[in-house]
């Protein structure tokens, strides 16, 4: 009956959404209040009927009720609770009941929170962001139905996909759809303001919450990804390049490149049109992500769908609001004249060179991961871009980016003094280039990724700390540093994890060491400064699968350090075995331990990796998110203050 019950609200959800896309439209069209103010409790009412049928296929999942078809298939009574929970969203149907949750989360949050927004605005805004859901709510019904029955239900269900029993994987997809789907309001207000053909100030003063936000649950759900691919797929790495990867890493750099040039819209009026493409574009890529993970048009081990159907379903929604946003584009940016006139030496040259690095290494990564496909559709050849290629073309990108954003964050607006920023930087480009030398020589010589990452990483570091103290003017006054407006700190602390991250990546990828080898038991060997020893392996069973687990000893200077406990799982009912490293997380490096298959004379192949800085990468990005939500709590950008007298001017007055 609760199953039945969601499926009947998922229904009336989507036909509220067809209302909530209409009647706001007209009436902002018609200048009707009464239909304008639809939008608002349409919005909330959607949002209330997918949440309603959210927890509908929740208590489904909690209960094991294998009649369910989509139970059935992603679920096991002996599965311990958390993953009967993240079995709701770790298949196509239930994750895309996640999506339209997010999505309907985002449009009520506008309407409970736009009380500044003029009335046309806003009912265009919750319009559209409407419409979007209307056509995923269509998607959902008519291809993807999460509620199907079965008529004869099993006994017990055929488990989730193995590799998704991973706290890491329970919390990465809502963090990360928080971010895809919330670029959908960013979408929205472009839109809009295309169809009104005004864009400005207070316009990006909205539009910046939201972006804030979603770029930082995209950080964190990235970051969550690449942890969970480290520690889980027993490869060793952070980043495989993988399409799916980058298919969430590209609107997190089209968000970033909107955040910045939102700012200069905002102060100066200046790239307003600029600023409205980049918000097309990073929702626009998000599909595009949705397109790949779900259509089966290139391979990758986080796809959820193979289904030519439903890809050709998503790729006319694709179309249909990318194609359709980028015509009206066309059409209308014309109309938004910048006002703003700046010099060359100037902060907002800095954030048009920022978005431009951004903006190119977004499609840079995007070449990379459609290359194959397009080889195949035209020349039928099967190509593979990988790591190689997306290191070469893309980190130029970001060495730049770490060089342009001290400098940026601390010139002036309008007409900046160059020579005075680069006076105030200098202790901290001195600092920069010792420890470059200083770890050049360490390393005696070999390659420059190791010192050139130190470079960066203390530059953007120690550039973040001076232009915190640059704000405390002559008086050094320290405790000034504790009123100053949060979202200076957000600044700071962003650009500082984005130093750390770079760093840990050049750390890791310059001095990783490795070992493969077979071994007995009892028999030590030695992988850089440690000794290992392969103490026992004995069979262990779990609540839903059976593990052959080893015992290693690590020792280092004569005394053990770490005991450490790698396992090979066989999970009989997905009939699936993964790969569980061991790991012993230290400050400035991880031991990373993967035990292999058996060997005849009785021993077993073994995997060592010495990863230095492993841990600064997601460190660094948890210092990014933080970033984001000092600012995000900063009271001017939470609220468009500044634009009440605008609203109220704006108002269509009651007829």
């Amino acid at each position: 009956m609760i199953t039945e019950l969601g499926h009947f609200a998922l229904i009336l959800a989507f036909l509220v959404s067809l209302v909530q896309m209409v009647v706001p439209l007209i009436g902002a069209h018609k200048r009707w209040p009464g239909w304008m103010a639809v939008a608002e409790p349409a919005a909330s009412l959607q949002f209330f009927l997918v949440g309603a049928s959210f927890a509908a296929l929740t208590y489904a999942f909690v209960v094991s009720d294998f009649s369910l078809r989509l139970v059935y298939l992603n679920s096991h009574s002996a599965k311990p609770m958390l993953y009967k929970i993240s079995g709701v969203w770790g298949n196509h149907e239930g994750s895309m009941l996640l999506w339209v949750l997010i999505l309907a989360l985002f449009g009520a949050m506008a309407a409970w929170f736009g009380g500044n927004l003029p009335p046309t605005l806003k009912a265009r805004v919750l319009a559209i962001q409407a419409s979007v859901g209307a056509a995923f709510f269509a998607f959902i019904l008519f291809t993807s139905n999460p509620f199907l029955r079965m008529s004869v239900p099993p006994f017990d269900g055929q488990d989730l996909n193995p590799l998704l029993q991973d706290p890491g994987l329970a919390f990465h997809p809502p963090f990360l759809y928080l971010g895809y789907v919330g670029l959908s309001i960013c979408f929205s207000f472009a839109v809009a303001a295309l169809i009104e053909g005004r864009v400005d100030a207070a316009w990006a003063r909205w539009v910046r919450p939201w972006t804030l936000a979603a770029w930082m649950f995209l950080t964190i759900g990235i970051a969550l990804g690449s942890w969970w691919a480290y520690y889980e797929l027993g490869w060793g790495g952070f980043w495989f390049w993988d399409p799916v990867e980058n298919a969430s890493f590209m609107p997190w750099l089209f968000a970033a490149a909107l955040l910045h040039s939102a700012i200069v819209v905002e102060k100066r009026e200046a790239l307003k049109s600029w600023t409205v493409l980049l918000a097309i574009l990073a929702f626009g890529f998000s599909l595009i992500g949705t397109f790949i993970v779900r259509s089966g048009v290139l391979t990758s081990v986080h796809a959820f769908a193979n289904d030519p159907e439903r890809g050709v379903f998503i790729l006319m929604i694709l179309v249909f609001f990318t194609g359709g946003a980028l015509t009206l584009y066309a059409v209308r940016a014309s109309a938004m004249e910048a006002k703003g006139v700046f010099s060359v030496v100037s902060r907002e040259s800095a954030l048009v060179a920022n978005n431009i690095l951004l903006a190119v290494a977004a499609f840079v990564v995007f070449v990379g991961t459609i290359w194959p496909l397009v080889a195949e559709m035209i020349w039928d050849r099967k190509l593979s871009v990988g790591a190689p290629f997306f290191n070469m073309a893309f980190t130029p990108f970001m060495v730049m980016l770490g060089l342009l954003l001290p400098i940026g964050s601390m010139i002036g607006w309008k007409r900046g003094k160059l020579g005075r920023v680069l006076r105030s930087l200098a202790p901290a480009f001195a600092l920069s280039i010792a420890l470059l030398a200083l770890v050049w020589v360490m390393q005696g010589g070999r390659s420059m990724l190791g010192p050139v990452g130190v470079f960066l990483g203390a530059w953007l570091v120690s550039g973040a700390v001076v232009d915190l103290l640059s704000r405390i003017g002559q008086s050094r006054d320290y405790a000034r540093l504790l009123r100053l407006p949060r979202a200076d700190w957000g600044k700071a602390v962003a650009h500082a994890g984005l130093g750390i991250t770079m760093l840990g990546i050049a750390g890791l990828m310059a001095w990783q060491e490795e070992d493969i080898r077979a071994v007995q038991l009892n028999q030590p060997w030695t992988v850089g400064d440690y000794e290992f020893t392969l103490l026992d392996v004995k069979q262990v069973q779990g609540p839903n699968y059976f593990s052959t687990m080893g015992e290693v000893s690590v020792v280092q200077d004569n005394g053990e350090i770490a005991h450490l406990y790698p396992e090979k799982r066989n999970y009989p009912v997905a009939k699936m075995p993964t790969t569980e490293a061991s790991i012993d997380y230290r400050f400035l490096r991880d031991i990373y331990v993967v035990i292999g298959d058996a060997q005849d004379d009785g021993g077993y192949v073994m995997r060592i990796y010495i990863k230095p800085l492993a841990n600064w990468i997601w460190g660094g990005s948890i210092l990014m998110a933080l970033g984001g939500l000092l600012s995000l709590s900063d009271r001017r950008y939470r609220v468009a203050a500044g634009a009440r007298k605008l609203a109220k001017t704006s108002a269509v007055p009651a007829e």
